[in-house]
């Protein structure tokens, strides 16, 4: 009998880059295997009036009980991401609460046919037009960023931006990368941002204006780097969609975000149009809330609760069908829900570890004696390593601004420039780290696999860090010792 001939279906599978959750667990372990092998310790701490948290104090460093994560902490970590069992204090219930609303509202919106009609109007306007969206939106968005330190808000916008940009003949990337790196870019070269700029400023001891040029013309250079990477990428899935880093994905895509019919959405109603009116300023009303209400998760969760219910009277969806596409919608982010936990609970497991302190005063040591611009750049590679472990920019502002902020006095280092190198690498770092709920939240909102994006954006971050590295060591130069 002859040999038969093996078909590509029976032959052994690829391999395939493991899935979001798979690599949050994978590394959830790892932390915990470490806790093993890194000595425990931790600084003394002092409350601060100015940042109304307690920082760690420069210098008392000291070993401690070392506290090792075991089997039943590795589980208990993804439900530890969302609360702390012990105390039932939240850590990323609010941000996952919030994810729900955003999806219960986006399906209320799309049940009226609004969001597909609009799509299909602004195509039909912008036709020969539509890379232009690119700079501007990245615009926004950047701005976003560099003022308010716009980052879990940016996770609305996926389910509102990657349909137009598949409907523009770009794909789900493009979206992505529109949004993640148009904010990355702003909290890179943040100017007022009080959750990184102001936060750290204060930390450091210097007034959050120091440094502040500085900090413009890297927000206007890592800019114009990014849009480039972008629009050179859409203009060519453009013109060769096969060309596209998720082209696999197309067919899948186009039917999870273009889900109505070319009949339903064919018709651009007056009532499409009130609906929509509603939609932006929905988003209008949450934007003023954070950047000048002093909203947050809660705030921001009942905002879009209380939208969704009245887009849907509007739309007369009717009760059940109000209640049906609010659930659905609420339904299809789910798996962002859990990606949140456990991206939250690397950081927990490293926390209860004690491991924490201890990478900050390796840290501290290292860069100590260093010559100024050997000294700067150091300070930038130790941050992006930091800013791994420690993926809220806040948060490490508050651990790691006040053991490195002084020892830049001794190498003749402003303090500010420090600030600037803790900002840039935490700017950078976010673009990436599967440790950050947004990051990897807004790669499963837009349907791209976390290794396609990093084939994507890896040019840009080598292409970031040099712009950074290069305008750190010349600010040293020409500022010399400070005063």
């Amino acid at each position: 009998m002859p040999p038969t001939k093996t078909t590509s279906a029976e032959r052994s599978p690829r391999f395939h880059f493991p899935s979001a959750y798979t690599i949050l667990f994978a590394l959830i372990v790892i932390i915990a295997g470490l806790t093993w092998v890194i000595p425990a310790g931790q600084y003394e701490r002092a409350a601060s009036e100015a940042l109304g948290k307690e920082v760690p104090v420069a210098g008392t460093y000291a070993p401690t009980d070392a506290n090792p994560q075991g089997f039943f902490d590795v589980i208990l970590a993804p439900i530890a991401g969302f609360y702390d069992p012990g105390s039932y204090s939240a850590n990323a219930i609010d941000v996952a609460l919030f994810v729900l609303m955003i999806g219960g509202f986006i399906g209320v919106v799309t049940a009226t046919g609004a969001i597909d009609a609009g799509i299909k109007r602004a195509m039909a306007r912008l036709k020969g037009r539509e890379k232009w969206m690119i700079p501007i939106l990245m615009a926004l968005f950047a701005a976003g960023g560099s003022t308010y330190g716009m980052a879990e808000e940016t996770l609305a916008f996926y389910v509102i931006l990657t349909p137009v940009m598949i409907a523009a003949g770009y794909d789900a990337l493009t979206a992505v990368a529109v949004i993640l790196l148009g904010a990355g870019v702003g909290v890179l070269g943040s100017t007022v941002n009080a959750f990184s700029t102001v936060i750290a400023s204060d930390a450091a001891g210097v007034p959050f204006t120091d440094g502040l040029m500085l900090r413009l013309v890297l927000l206007a250079l890592t800019f114009a780097a990014a849009v480039t990477h972008v629009m050179r990428y859409a203009a060519r899935v453009k013109a060769d969609p096969s060309r596209s880093l998720v082209f696999d994905r197309k067919a899948e895509n186009k039917a999870h975000f273009l889900s109505t019919t070319e009949a339903a959405a064919s018709d651009f109603t007056g009532l499409h149009k009130i609906v929509l009116l509603l939609f932006a300023a929905t988003f209008a009303v949450m934007i003023w809330g954070v950047s000048l209400g002093g909203w947050w998760m809660a705030e921001m969760s009942g905002l879009f609760l209380f939208a969704g219910i009245g887009i849907g009277i509007v739309g007369r969806l009717g009760e059940k069908g109000l209640v049906d596409a609010f659930v659905g919608g609420a339904r299809d982010l789910l798996g962002v829900v859990l990606i949140i936990g456990l991206a939250r609970g690397i950081v927990v497991i490293m926390d209860a570890g004690h491991i924490t302190d201890t990478i900050l005063h390796w840290a501290e040591g290292t860069v100590a004696g260093l010559n100024e611009v050997i000294f700067i750049n150091v300070m930038y590679w130790i941050q992006v390593v930091l800013s791994f472990f420690v993926p809220s920019t806040s948060g490490l502002a508050v651990l790691s601004m006040p053991i490195l902020a002084p020892v830049g006095d001794f190498a003749g280092v402003s303090r500010s420039l420090v600030v600037t190198a803790f900002q840039s690498a935490e700017g950078v770092v976010n673009l990436v780290t599967p440790t950050s709920a947004v990051v990897m939240g807004g790669l499963a909102i837009g349907r791209v696999p976390y290794e396609r994006w990093l084939r994507f954006v890896w040019p840009v971050l080598l292409g970031l860090s040099i712009i950074v590295m290069a305008a750190l060591s010349l600010d040293v130069l020409l500022q010399g010792t400070p005063t």
